[in-house]
């Protein structure tokens, strides 16, 4: 148990280069704190006390700023950097080597049942405000990129970013390139003006097409343009 307690401190110490010292890490690093209560509520929910895990993990959360559910699993050295509002579902899989920052969630995506929140394997890091939603992996050694949503696997060793998460490097090498040519662009104003445009014109067509019928329809039954043309004159004459 001691060996465990240090291992998680010297991994604080190693993922961040703000902490100078074992005290400093004892003492302002709420996530680490966060963590081993986790791993007392485990227990507690593994032996079927289930509601005050779940009680105690609560109390933890408005401490900490860290919601991690009892039922999750989580491995050696797990580091969450400053740690506020991160939240980690029930059925999560964490591995070993894991770091997360702020902000980040891994979470389900309904009211399935079973496992139903991410598994993250070993070495991975979780980058600020990303989201990792329902049952996928994230491979080894992987990288979630700031801001990301995550819905589909990660091989191991990519680099995760956007909204849907895409793979932009894999094993190294980029996959994916950066389009900067913003001035073609689709203008959503612009799209919207050419799409009421092509309902006018085809509504007048329409309309002309309409008046045309109309207009073939009088002439068969008053006799043709010449018995029309004397009754506009009849019309007209004084």
């Amino acid at each position: 148990m001691l060996a465990r307690v240090r291992a998680d401190i010297a991994a604080v110490k190693e993922r961040d280069p703000a902490c100078a010292s074992s005290f400093s890490a004892l003492t302002n690093y709420p996530g680490l704190w966060a963590v081993w209560w986790h791993r007392l509520t485990h227990r507690m929910h593994r032996a079927g006390f289930v509601w005050l895990a779940r009680f105690v993990s609560q109390r933890v959360r408005r401490s900490t700023g860290v919601e991690i559910h009892p039922g999750a699993t989580i491995g050696e050295r797990f580091f969450i950097d400053h740690g506020m509002g991160v939240v980690i579902g029930e059925t999560t899989i964490i591995g070993d080597d894991v770091t997360l920052y702020q902000g980040v969630t891994l979470g389900g995506t309904g009211k399935e049942h079973g496992k139903r929140h991410p598994t993250i394997e070993d070495f991975v890091v979780v980058g600020v405000g990303a989201t990792v939603l329902g049952d996928i992996r994230i491979g080894r050694g992987s990288r979630v990129g700031a801001g990301a949503v995550v819905i589909t696997d990660v091989p191991p060793n990519c680099t995760v970013v956007g909204i849907p998460g895409r793979v932009v490097v894999r094993e190294g090498r980029r996959v994916d390139t950066i389009d900067l040519h913003h001035e073609d662009l689709p203008d959503p104003v612009v799209e919207m003006y050419r799409a009421l445009q092509r309902r006018m014109d085809r509504l007048e067509s329409r309309l002309a097409a309409d008046e045309d019928t109309s207009a073939e329809a009088g002439t068969a039954v008053f006799g043709g343009p010449d018995v029309l043309r004397e009754a506009e004159d009849d019309d007209t004459r004084p």
